[in-house]
């Protein structure tokens, strides 16, 4: 019995999360903008000029990259949200309810993990219609939707650290900027990691985005589930970031 109210509780906080999304359904197409774009200029314009030549089609190799980049920024700006409900007090009576703090982590989690993967189907679906080599198998696709939503809600988790300790929207978004794009180019996104100068390969390896990334190129484009190592390093990020998220959520009304 309690495991079931544990999971019902678990469930309310991501449905109350998802809710805001089908409310605003054009959210989703005005971030599908920018992914659109890297695939469909960027991915085909850098594939005429064969800047990699170990790489046979980039549009295709970026695909994962390009996934990657649009979602973690969806999840790492979750806790704008968290410090809204802090200025409004809708965060103090939450924290004050009898639901544990575990379950307010987690659920919510779940709903920016879930919330960030929407760009999943646009970008592929984008890749696919400019003749990205993309693997049919629906298994494969959904695998890596799941391995996705793991990655996101790491960084959803991140994201609520950050929104515990900075405390203000503006010092929140200056930080999201200065993050986002070093992870995305200190990751084999868009060229491979044996091309990189050593500072940056050595900090490729501490990027979960290298490893979802490399996780999702198996998946989708070789058809290969050689993705345990990959996944269990995703898995121990994304517990950490749980981990110190729920430590510090109290901070936030402190």
């Amino acid at each position: 019995m309690d495991l079931l109210k544990s999971f019902s509780s678990l469930l309310a906080m991501a449905e109350m999360e998802l809710r805001r999304l089908r409310h605003d359904p054009f959210e989703i197409i005005t971030r599908a903008i920018q992914p659109i774009l890297w695939i469909a200029v960027f991915g085909s314009i850098m594939a005429r000029a064969r800047a990699f030549p170990g790489i046979d089609d980039y549009t295709t190799f970026i695909t994962p990259g390009v996934i990657l980049q649009s979602s973690t920024f969806i999840a790492l700006a979750y806790g704008i949200a968290l410090i809204f409900e802090r200025e409004s007090g809708i965060l103090k009576r939450l924290l004050a309810s009898p639901l544990p703090r575990s379950h307010i982590v987690i659920g919510r989690a779940i709903a920016g993990g879930i919330r960030a993967s929407t760009q999943y189907v646009v970008v592929l679906a984008s890749a696919a219609l400019v003749g990205a080599r993309i693997v049919g198998n629906p298994v494969n696709i959904i695998m890596g939707y799941l391995v996705l939503v793991l990655t996101c809600m790491g960084f959803t988790g991140i994201s609520m650290l950050m929104a515990s300790l900075l405390k203000t929207r503006e010092r929140f978004m200056g930080i999201i900027g200065a993050i986002t794009m070093p992870l995305f180019f200190a990751s084999n996104a868009l060229y491979p990691i044996d091309v990189m100068p050593n500072v940056i390969r050595y900090a490729s390896l501490i990027n979960p985005l290298t490893y979802t990334i490399s996780i999702l190129r198996k998946l989708i484009i070789s058809n290969s589930y050689d993705i345990l190592q990959e996944l269990l390093v995703l898995t121990a990020f994304t517990t950490a970031a749980m981990l110190a998220s729920m430590k510090c959520l109290k901070k936030i009304i402190e």
